[in-house]
């Protein structure tokens, strides 16, 4: 048909009100996007307990060889953002993990203008011939320089994602027999990380620390109480302290098994009192870092780097140990520590998001492959049962799969397989 020079002017008025209005919509969606991507600092994170944190690995497979996808770490981001997540630890960037997860956060940002998520970047640290028969653990790895470069490069290519840096996981702990180091390692990094921030080189608002077991940071022995650890307290902006009552059921096991005084009580009862001792367990152990810190005249945050109790053992914990590893404890673990942490004004890095089976590739039952709070088939476990009813998961998936509870939600079916932790007499048989 053709055009009268009316219908054409017409036309021609009627595309250029149409861009016009996609502009404006473009420019309303860039001003609301900008105006709600607030970028929060370590410390306004950190101050709010609000913010729930946990531990990240998004491996599927057996081996880290298989690195995790960003479209798979894409799907993950949803779900623990869908579970209120804030913050994240991780652990190591000479894998490709890190900076994909961080590549992926950002996307989401991109897609989402509310997407919020923070991340505590992991720095891994080794003794010189670490895993050898002779490591030297007053030396340290010639590749720790190069993690450290890999660390500070993406602190500053995502500033507005990552947040702490943290040198070392547990490198500081003497049963790590394998690859510690002595705290002049660490404390050295730490001192240059802060260094750089000084010289403009990093965020000035980012924050610097160590994620360590809490006897490393001055709540253990005496050995541990040496200056170049009082120094490190000192050189890091809070402490990130790690507390494990789960593995001292069976070593250290005091607090553990059922007391004379509870023979009466029905079994859910008992295991109930013995998860409330190992909370207080827990407890007294960040006391005894607040005790030694402030004893060296520091007063700085401390907060909980690492805790979580696994569902699942053959070892020391399961069923002929310390009867420690189900899927109820777990639960009753994990709301514990997010109530005592709250209360506290803590952040908790709970340990962990999802089951990761290349821990212990060759033990399938090993606890170290069953911490996750959503398994390898996307169930969510006893723990999040609650979430799943309240329908957070709603349209998520992974890998493939949609969210649904273990024990097909049956409770009954679930108390079956729970033990009641032995009795005070067959703990002093099994203590080592």
């Amino acid at each position: 048909m053709r055009l009268t020079y009316y219908n054409k002017s017409k036309w021609f008025a009627g595309i250029i009100a149409v861009v016009v209005s996609m502009f404006a919509i473009s420019c309303a969606r860039t001003l609301t996007s900008k105006k709600k991507q607030v970028s929060k600092t370590a410390q306004e994170i950190l101050s709010n307990p609000n913010n729930l944190a946990i531990c990240y690995g998004g491996y599927r497979e057996q081996s880290r060889d298989i690195q995790p996808t960003i479209a798979e770490l894409k799907e993950d981001m949803k779900i623990l953002a869908a579970m209120d997540i804030k913050l994240i630890r991780t652990y190591n960037v000479y894998l490709q993990e890190a900076a994909n997860l961080l590549e992926a956060i950002s996307q989401l940002k991109q897609e989402n203008a509310d997407f919020e998520m923070y991340l505590m970047l992991g720095a891994w640290i080794d003794c010189k011939d670490a895993r050898t028969e002779k490591p030297d653990h007053f030396n340290e790895s010639e590749q720790n320089a190069a993690e450290i470069d890999r660390a500070v490069a993406l602190a500053n290519q995502y500033p507005d994602i990552v947040k702490i840096l943290a040198v070392g996981n547990e490198a500081m702990v003497k049963w790590a027999t394998s690859y510690y180091v002595e705290p002049n390692i660490i404390l050295k990094w730490v001192n240059y990380l802060q260094n750089l921030k000084k010289q403009g080189k990093l965020p000035t608002d980012l924050w610097i620390t160590s994620s360590d077991n809490f006897a490393s940071w001055g709540g253990g022995g005496s050995e541990y109480h040496v200056e170049e650890l009082n120094q490190l307290i000192k050189a890091v902006d809070f402490i990130a302290m790690h507390t494990y009552p789960m593995h001292d059921t069976h070593y250290n096991p005091d607090f553990w098994g059922v007391r004379e005084t509870e023979t009466n009580l029905s079994d859910v009862e008992k295991i109930d009192a013995a998860m409330l001792r190992a909370k207080k367990h827990a407890i007294a152990q960040y006391e005894s870092v607040v005790k030694y810190m402030k004893s060296i005249g520091v007063d700085k945050p401390i907060h909980i780097g690492e805790t979580g109790w696994a569902t699942q053992s053959n070892e020391h914990y399961g069923d002929l140990g310390s009867r420690a590893t189900d899927e109820y404890k777990s639960a009753l673990y994990y709301q514990l520590m997010r109530e005592w942490t709250k209360k506290t004004g803590l952040i908790c890095f709970y340990f962990e998001a999802f089951d990761e089976q290349w821990k212990d590739a060759q033990n399938p039952a090993g606890s170290e492959n069953h911490f996750g709070l959503i398994n390898l088939q996307a169930q969510a476990k006893y723990a999040l049962w609650s979430a799943v009813d309240k329908g957070i998961f709603k349209g998520l998936t992974r890998n493939g799969k949609p969210i649904t509870k273990t024990y097909k939600g049956n409770k009954a079916a679930l108390l079956q397989e729970v033990k009641v932790p032995p009795s005070d007499f067959e703990i002093k048989k099994i203590k080592p």
